[in-house]
């Protein structure tokens, strides 16, 4: 009977080097905004001259734009909505809570948060893709004395 060795974390392969902060985002991500509120669209966009930009639509029913904090912060765009229960009302029946929540995305090298808009009740928020420019480093070797 063999056994299978249990599971290394997810970019353990020695071929992989330095990409420690990534899995750590991932492993952020996996544990943080996976409860559905508020729901969002990602959509892909292709520019006249075939650049390539994405909008994140999230809808905030409720919020204003006092109440939602959008911030990137080491390749992370979080998006932040805190609003505040409103003590001088006397409510009937609730169905519509103040609600709190954070969404966060990981955005790749060469995205780029741009304009954020708030219009009926949907907040988009455009990124876009950057080419990243290719280096070519020559090594030299050196003879070892």
């Amino acid at each position: 009977m063999t056994r299978n060795a249990p599971r290394g974390p997810l970019l353990s392969n020695p071929l992989l080097l330095g990409f420690d902060e990534i899995e750590r985002l991932l492993d952020h991500v996996s544990k943080n905004g996976n409860d559905g509120y508020p729901p969002y669209n990602i959509e892909q966009i292709v520019g006249e001259d075939d650049t390539l930009s994405l909008r994140i639509t999230l809808a905030v029913a409720g919020f204003g734009e006092d109440d939602l904090d959008i911030v990137v912060e080491e390749n992370q765009l979080i998006i932040r909505g805190k609003q505040l229960d409103d003590t001088s009302r006397s409510y009937l029946h609730r169905g519509i809570a103040a609600r709190q929540f954070v969404k966060t995305f990981v955005l790749a090298d060469g995205m780029e948060a741009g304009e954020a808009n708030l219009l009926n009740g949907l907040l988009s928020i455009e990124l876009k893709k950057h080419q990243i420019e290719r280096k070519l480093k020559k090594i030299k070797i050196s003879q070892a004395e």
